[in-house]
């Protein structure tokens, strides 16, 4: 009976974590980008302070380690690789849960 119990929580948490890891569609990830801030600074398809994210995705495609490294890159900030101009950390501001999923978002641009 205590084992039916368990598996309660344990579908919960992968029902969770296949949202996290579901792939936006564009209108949310805009909405998203929007609310987020992101937009301030990048757009899809040109360069404005940030690269294009498509330009992100062509850079990484195929590195299945970008993923979790631009995401860290994205909550500290960091500076040098797209140019000077820093780019300020966005965590705890943006919930890591959104920049994870707006990562995956950028880097279906490439496919």
């Amino acid at each position: 009976m205590k084992a039916r119990w368990l598996c309660i929580p344990a579908m919960a948490a992968c029902m969770v974590a296949g949202q996290v890891n579901a792939e936006l569609s564009k209108d949310d990830a805009m909405a998203l980008a929007k609310k987020s801030g992101c937009l301030a600074c990048h757009s899809i398809d040109k360069k404005v302070v940030g690269p294009a994210w498509t330009d992100v995705a062509a850079k990484y495609k195929g590195d299945a380690s970008m993923k979790e490294k631009l995401v860290g890159k994205i909550k500290a900030g960091g500076k040098g690789v797209w140019g000077q101009v820093p780019m300020p950390p966005y965590s705890p501001r943006v919930a890591d849960a959104d920049i994870e999923a707006l990562v995956g978002f950028v880097l279906t641009m490439s496919e």
